[in-house]
This record gives C-alpha cells, structure tokens and sequence, in this order.
C-alpha cells in the first residue's frame, strides 16, 4: 500500500466515524448535536489544512515559470485588496442601517459583518492556494498528466472544503450563541454581499482582460493564446482566478449557507413541536453532506500506466470525476436517509423526498448542462457553422443556449411541485439544502478547472516541452467541462434556493396568498423582471467598458514598445491588470446599489405582496436567461475549442477567426452576466426577508 492510499484509507475511516457519530446523535443533547456539527466541520478543514501542506511542499518548477506565476499572485491579490477595500465600506454602510432599522439591535448587524468577514476570508483562502498551485500543477505535467491532474485537483478540494467547513462552522457556532433567527439571515445577507462584490467585479475583470487580450492578440495580430509577448495575457489569467476561484466560490457559499439557514427559519415554524430540533435537522444534513463529500474526493485518482491518446485521458479523467461524485451522492442519500429517520417523529420518508428531489435535480442538470456545452451535437454543429462566418455562428449559439434552458427548467418545476406537495414550504428549503449538499467536492471540481486552466498557460508562456503543454491543454479540456457543470448547478441552486428565500418571505411577512390579479402584485411582477434586464445590461456594459480599455492599452504597447512582437521586450503586464481592475471596481457599484434599493423602494411604496411580486418576476426572467446565457458562452468557447483541435480548418482557418469572435461574444455571458444573475435573484430574497417587519409595519401604521 503506498502512502497515498493509506493517507486516503486514514481520511476515510475518519470521515466515516464522524458521519456515524452525527447520524446517530440523537439521543444527545441540543449544544452536543451542534457540537458534532462543529465536529465535521473541522475535520473536512483540517483535511483542507493537510492538503494545503502537501501542496507547498512540492517543487514550483523552472525560474521563468516561478516568475510567471507570481506576475498572476500579485494581480490577484491587487484586485481582491482594492475591491476588499470598497467592500469595506458597503458592508459598514449595510451594517449601520441594519443596526439601525432591524431587531433585534445590533446583532443582526453583527450577524451581518460576521458572514460578510468569513465569506471574504475563504475566498481569499481559496484563491491565495489556487494561484500556488497552477506553476506546480504545470510542473508536476512535466512527469505526467496523471501526477498533474493529482495536484490541480487537491488544489481544487482545499477551496472546496474551506468554503463549505467555514460555513457550517462559523454558521453551527452563530446558531450557539444567537437564538434569533433574523442574527441567521443577517449572516447571510452578509454572504450574498461578498458574493455580489467577487462574482461582479470578479466577471467583470475577467473577461475585460480576456476580451480585451483576444480581440488585439488573436484575431488582429495572430499570434497564439496565451502568448508572453500579449501584454494582458497575465491580467487574463488573473482574472480565471478572481472570477472563476472567488467569485465561484464566494456564490456557492452564500448559495449553501443561504439553503441551509432557510431550512432553518421555517423548520421552526414547521416543526415547533420538536423545539430548536427543527432548526438543527438542516445543520446535521449539512454536516454528513461534508463528510460524503471528503469520501467522495477521496476516490478521485488518476489510473497508473502509460500515456494514452488524447481522447483517452480525457475519458478516463472525467470517469474519475464522476466516480467521485457518485460515491458522494450515494454515502449522502443513504446517511440523510438514517439521520432523518432518527430525529423525525413524523414525516420521515416526506422530508427524505424533498432531500432526495433536490439532489437528483442537481445531478441531472449537470450532465444537460454538459451535453449542450462539451464537444456534443450541438457543440459540433456551432463548430460546423462557423465556416459560413460569425454571424451565422452567433446565431446558432443564441438557438442552443435558449434550447438548453428547457429540460433545466422542467426538472427545477417538478422538484419544487415534488418537494411542496410532501412538506409544504419547508420541503422546498430541505430540497435546496439536499441539493447543497455535497457542495465541497463539486466546488473541488469546479476549481480545478481554473487551476489548469493557469497551468496551461503558464506552461504555453514559460515553452515547456511541447509534450508539457498537451498534458495541461488535456487537463484544461476537463476543466472547461467541470467549469460548465460548476455554473449549470449554481444556477439551479440558486432557483431553489430564491425559491426557499421566496417561501421564507411569506412565512415571516405573514402573507397568506399574493394573487396576480392584486395590481400592485403586478406591478411587483413587473418590475423584478425589468431588474433582471436593468443588471444584465449594466454588467454587460461594465465588460464592455473594460474590454476597449484593455484593448486600447494592448494596441498602445505594441505600438510604442521597441521590440514587442520580437519577443526581446517585456511588457507592461501591470498595466492592464490596473486598468481591468478599475474599470470591474467602478461598473459594479452601480448594479449592486440598484439591486438593493428597488426592492426597498417596492417595499415601502407598494406593499409586502408586491414584494412577493417583485421576487417571483426576477427570479420566472433570471432563472431562464441565466441559464442560456451560460450554456451560449460555453458552447462558443468549446466551439473554438473544438476547431483549435484540427477540425473544419483549424488554427487560423476563417472558422477558426469567426469561432474566435462567437467566444468573445460568449465570454461576458457565461462569465459575468449568466453567473451574475445568481446573485441577484438571491440577494432579492434576503432584502425582502430582512425588511419585512417594515414593510408589514407600514402597511399597518400608515
């Protein structure tokens, strides 16, 4: 037995002693049942610590590689410091009208800045291990792809189980010392801040450098991706880790402690006979899903053996991937399964439905999402078409992005129906946590594709062996689609869970019924679906905005730099990192302000049932073009992607330049408008949640 295996045979045992522990803790107190909680929640840290250990301990290879790689850690750590900084301010202003306005005072408004703090310190945590781990994964590639898909993806488990151990930790611990429910949704709203800072700001930096680097190093001047001479090639891959590592990250966690505080709420109201054991069930759920997901991460392995083809790595990786999430969704359904039925007096196979409706939903978007996004019929139809020119090619990512909204749809309706017939608003919260459960290994998942992402175009800057670089091109071949699954499931969670948020909201704002032929309900209706509009543009414009600045910047210093092009000068990669980063910091406040205010305003000049109004039209218009847009940009991207390969003329064929404008197109879509939408039809959600005792208020005083 090597030392690897018998590390993962430790792990394991661990994980499956904590997991018994905590499904037959009932007999045990209340502060002891919240204690194994904390329990779990330290082991899968602690495996984050381990892992993070065994990563710095490996060799960062080559100077020139070690060089490249702190070029990305200084621009990332440069935008996250700065928009930290404005961060600051916003949630100091939040917090003072929470404390202000929302009982009980302050708490909520500490609750507030607590989820807002631990939600920034793990996607720094995340982000600060990824942009370490792209040079050693590259490096790790030149012995074999097998060794390098080992160490992208341990990178990958540390974000993963940081984001989702801080959560429950910190969320387990608030619950010890806070009894009052609006201290939870403070903590939340605090999350969904981050998240609206990182998955804004972060989109909006990303794909104005990658845009911007593209648009001048691609299609004007021809040379490759990924080129040293690109003065934005470093901001580009700066922005794969502030996007698509924090601002990722940043989302699902608000995602999953927002799920989970909701089952909270109204397993109070649901189960009031049991006590606070209402509220604890969501906690313990929450807890075996960690432990399911470390067992799962632990059957994640590359096979020993010779190199295969192209083809065939990429099989065999994404067969490992997907054994890990199998093995997860198993240990969890059967550990949910044994926990419900120890603590439930009542309604135990109703609640283990709702659980179980939420997870297949998630399970069965992510192979759809796949499907319409990987190199499949449609993806290869898009590539076929782009001989005809871009705008044929655009025309038919439009057709597949709105064609791909359908079966999502459908499952997220039937779930919801599912989950509300067997147990009421609480089934459709359960359904959000049981979706969110095993968060920590598809996070694990999703960051890897960042990381390799890096390591492949730190391997193309640094002229490693030609060898080096298909390694990593193969392992970035996965990590488009793992990237495409991590989008696709956190915009179905956040469906289910504005749909726990929405159900919350009418729980604690006492509304019985909001009917659409109420004209204020209407209008609500209304204006939550111009919301989606209204942000989509701006956030659009903001990439927009930042791309011509970046561009203008790379035109300029291949123009007015000696020796540029040659290859015999270094650019100013400083530069455009300074410039996306002004323009992602100054384009987002205003998107973000808006989503705040309008619900307000509706609130306190209409009614608490146009709230209600208001939260289902954003979240009927989101749902759906958040999910087309995604699934367009990832399928223009992989459209490319499959003509860079040598198909329909390959590299510098005219399908390949129009393929090139198609995934410009695509970038701002599947990276910062559709991803961004998750965070409004959420943040809508905590706004009305949090102020309706106001809005009820007024409609009785005034």
């Amino acid at each position: 037995m090597t030392q690897e295996t018998l590390s993962k045979v430790i792990w394991g045992g661990i994980a499956l002693l904590f997991g018994a522990a905590t499904i037959f803790a009932d007999r045990l107190g209340l502060a002891e049942k919240r204690w194994m909680v904390v329990a779990a929640s330290m082991l899968v840290l602690a495996y984050a610590g381990w892992q993070t250990r065994a990563l710095l301990s490996l060799d960062a290879g080559t100077e020139r590689m070690h060089e490249l790689a702190q070029y990305i850690r200084e621009g990332a750590q440069t935008f996250l410091r700065r928009e930290y900084q404005v961060l600051a301010i916003f949630a100091g202003v939040i917090a003072l009208l929470l404390a202000v306005a929302i009982e009980p005072r302050p708490w909520v408004a500490v609750g507030y800045l607590l989820g807002t703090g631990v939600s920034a310190l793990a996607s720094w945590i995340g982000m600060s291990v990824a942009v370490r781990s792209n040079t050693r994964t590259a490096n790790a590639a030149r012995n074999s792809w097998a060794e390098a898909l080992g160490v992208a993806f341990a990178s990958g488990t540390i974000m993963g189980f940081a984001i989702v151990g801080l959560g429950m930790l910190t969320l387990t611990l608030m619950t010890m010392i806070f009894t009052d429910a609006y201290v939870w949704l403070g903590f939340v709203f605090g999350a969904t801040s981050v998240a609206l800072f990182l998955r804004v700001g972060g989109g909006i930096f990303t794909k104005s450098a990658d845009v911007g680097a593209d648009l001048v190093g691609k299609v004007e001047i021809g040379i490759p991706e990924d080129d040293p001479r690109n003065p934005a090639v470093i901001a580009d891959n700066v922005g794969d880790n502030v996007g698509d590592i924090a601002g990722m990250g940043s989302d699902l966690y608000e995602s999953y402690v927002s799920a989970l505080v909701a089952a909270m709420v109204l397993g109070l109201s649901t189960y009031a006979a049991l006590g606070e054991t209402g509220a604890i069930v969501p906690l313990l759920l929450g807890a075996v899903g960690l432990i399911s997901s470390l067992i799962g991460a632990l059957f994640v392995s590359a096979p020993k053996g010779d190199e295969t083809s192209f083809e065939e790595q990429v099989q065999k990786v994404h067969q490992t991937m997907n054994r890990g999430v199998y093995i997860s969704n198993a240990v969890f359904l059967v550990a949910a399964y044994l926990l419900l039925a120890n603590f439930l007096e009542q309604d135990v196979i109703a609640v283990f439905l709702c659980v179980l409706s939420g997870l297949a939903t998630g399970f069965i978007i992510g192979p759809i999402t796949e499907y319409y996004t990987s190199e499949h019929k449609p993806v290869i139809g898009m590539a076929e078409s782009a001989q005809s020119g871009p705008a044929i090619l655009i025309i038919d990512g439009l057709a597949v992005g709105k064609m791909s909204t359908v079966i999502p749809i459908f499952v997220i309706a039937v779930a919801t129906v599912v989950a509300f017939k067997f147990a009421g608003l609480f089934g459709i919260a359960i359904a959000s946590v049981g979706m969110m459960a095993n968060l920590g290994m598809l996070l694990s998942m999703d960051c890897y594709g960042p990381i390799t992402d890096n390591a492949a175009g730190i391997a193309e800057m640094a002229e490693l062996d030609l060898v080096v670089r298909e390694r990593c091109e193969m392992l970035d071949t996965v990590g488009n689609s793992t990237a495409a699954l991590a989008k696709g499931f956190a915009i179905a969670s956040a469906a289910l869970a504005a749909l726990a948020w929405l159900a919350t909201y009418f729980d604690t704002a006492n509304i019985a019924v909001a009917s659409i032929t109420d004209p204020q309900v209407i209008a609500g209706l209304f204006i939550g679906a111009m919301m989606v509009y209204l942000f989509s543009a701006l956030t659009m414009k903001g990439v927009g905005e930042g791309a011509f600045a970046t561009v203008e910047e790379v035109r300029r210093q291949f123009r007015e730099i000696p020796g540029l092009l040659a290859g015999t000068a270094i650019p100013d990669y400083a530069r455009c990192v300074d410039i996306a980063t002004i323009h992602a910091l100054h384009s987002m406040l205003l998107p973000g302000i808006l989503t705040i205010l309008i619900p307000l305003a509706v609130g306190l000049l209409l009614n608490p049932e146009a709230v209600a109004g208001l939260l289902a039209g954003s979240l009927l218009v989101g749902l759906p073009l958040a999910i087309m847009m995604a699934n367009s940009g990832g399928a223009w991207d992989n459209a490319k992607k499959y003509i860079e390969a040598g198909n329909f003329g390959g590299k510098g064929s005219d399908a390949h330049k129009a393929s090139v404008v198609g995934d410009t197109v695509g970038d701002p879509l599947k990276d910062t408008v559709g991803p961004s939408l998750d965070i409004l039809i959420k943040l809508v959600g905590k706004m009305a949640v949090i102020f309706a005792p106001i809005f009820t208020w007024i409609v009785w005083n005034i």
